[in-house]
């Protein structure tokens, strides 16, 4: 009797670790920007099914469906299958990802976080939603050459607290340069499209959806020169110290993601930004 009471009793601590571990990816998936990228919310899809258009310099790609349907979808993915995509860029049959999928800045998520958002997608409902084909023309469709792309332009790493810098910051930094992967939109790109990171957050003119992107460093006055307040304000709720609200991807980024985020988050999140190096980049005129 007793050992099965301590089999009973470990099953259920298993169980409320599973279920830990997907609510804490819930959130990680919220900060991460999933949601708004992978549903296509004008066609009225299904949530996390894919088919998202997203706009670039070199054609218009769609996401994938990340929902556990094991045909359609990444239900029959191991988890070694979804760090590698996640972290290194790497299709379950060896392909290379396009950039347009920001694993160049996912690389620095740890393993732990990575892996909680899969036990989150793990609980959603299955989609049947077959994945679109991109609307790209060679040799921006090609995959083989992404190898050699990977090879000049992308190196696989994980994040690292920067010594002298209190837990405050790193949570930022950790929040902005992995998950929440700013980098990406507000980083010019040169002509291959990989991120030009001497303009590290400097914004750009061929953002995302073909819009411009605002430069997001304390340079005065192309930068965005707010304080650490309204800043942690405008992430929450989209408002900016104007009154004026955030549209497009980013009004996307507020309202499915930031504003779920703990008030702690968003204030680290907020520090970090305010204290980037200065570059002056004049954005839109």
């Amino acid at each position: 009797m007793p050992a099965v009471v301590f089999a009973f009793s470990i099953a259920l601590s298993w169980q409320a670790a599973e279920a830990g571990e997907a609510e804490r990816g819930a959130y990680l998936a919220r900060a991460a920007g999933c949601i708004s990228c992978h549903t296509d919310k004008k066609g009225k899809g299904e949530a996390y099914a894919g088919g998202r258009a997203l706009k670039t310099p070199f054609g218009t790609y769609y996401s994938p469906n990340i929902t556990p349907d094991k045909a359609a979808g990444i239900g029959s993915w191991s988890d070694a299958d979804f760090l590698r995509a996640v972290k290194q860029g790497v299709r379950p049959d060896g392909s290379r990802y396009f950039p347009v999928f920001p694993y160049t800045s996912y690389t620095l998520m740890r393993d732990r976080d990575v892996l909680d958002i899969k036990a989150y997608l793990e609980t959603l409902p299955p989609a049947a939603r077959k994945n679109r084909d991109h609307d790209v023309s060679p040799p921006f469709a090609w995959r083989w050459p992404m190898r050699i792309w990977q090879a000049l332009f992308f190196e696989a790493g994980v994040f690292k607290d920067e010594p002298g810098r209190d837990a405050e910051w790193n949570r930022g930094a950790y929040l902005v340069t992995a998950l929440s992967h700013c980098g990406e939109c507000h980083t010019p790109r040169n002509l291959a499209g990989a991120l030009n990171r001497d303009m590290w957050m400097a914004g750009t003119e061929d953002g995302p959806e073909g819009d411009a992107a605002p430069n997001i460093t304390t340079a005065f006055p192309s930068g965005l020169g707010w304080a650490v307040d309204e800043l942690a304000f405008f992430l929450k709720s989209g408002t900016k110290p104007d009154w004026e609200s955030a549209e497009g991807v980013m009004g996307e980024a507020v309202a499915d993601g930031y504003k779920y985020l703990t008030d702690e988050d968003i204030r680290a999140m907020a520090r970090y930004i305010n204290e980037l190096p200065a570059i002056d980049n004049h954005i839109g005129g």
